[in-house]
């Protein structure tokens, strides 16, 4: 199984139960919780599949799962700090400007003034504004992921069009 087949859920935060229930911090918010039957697992870098004996939502971020092979206490200790992925072909298809983070990897960053910005290098969400990194080849750029600066989103041509404030960018 190739982990680029496979988008990040969120990381197993801590034990619920001594029968090995855990709770799953989510970091996307796309997913229907209740139809999911498995999640894959990074175990030393490799996807591991568990089946879901049983899943319920725990406050608004985590889920509360029970594996079916996972019925103790010491066995979910094993399985704590570890991040969860599911199939990229499981996620809903977007339309319009909605994408994935990962969708937009390698797509060009136009602006309407500017022109070509440069490639999405990668997308940092873990500030409280998401961040699209774009190299042009010799810099970096950080663009603020904000609705009313992104235009168009065109899949086939692989392109993000803004427009951006001036002075947000040195190019």
């Amino acid at each position: 199984m190739n982990k680029q087949d496979y988008f990040y859920l969120g990381k197993i935060v801590s034990k619920f139960s001594f029968k090995g229930e855990i709770l799953l911090k989510l970091d996307s918010d796309e997913i229907d919780f209740k139809k999911l039957k498995t999640i894959f697992l990074d175990i030393d870098g490799t996807i591991v599949p568990h089946s879901i004996d049983n899943i319920k939502l725990h406050k608004s971020s985590l889920l509360r799962i029970k594996f079916e092979n996972i019925d103790s206490e010491e066995k979910a200790n094993k399985i704590l700090k570890i991040k969860t992925y599911l199939p990229i072909k499981d996620l809903p298809k977007l339309n319009g400007n909605k994408f994935y983070y990962h969708e937009i990897k390698n797509f060009t960053v136009l602006d309407l003034s500017l022109g070509n910005i440069g490639k999405v290098k990668e997308v940092n969400d873990q500030t409280s504004q998401p961040i699209i990194v774009v190299n042009d080849g010799l810099n970096e750029t950080m663009i603020p992921l904000v609705d009313d600066f992104l235009i168009q989103i065109n899949r086939d041509k692989k392109t993000l069009t803004f427009d951006l404030p001036e002075g947000l960018t040195t190019l």
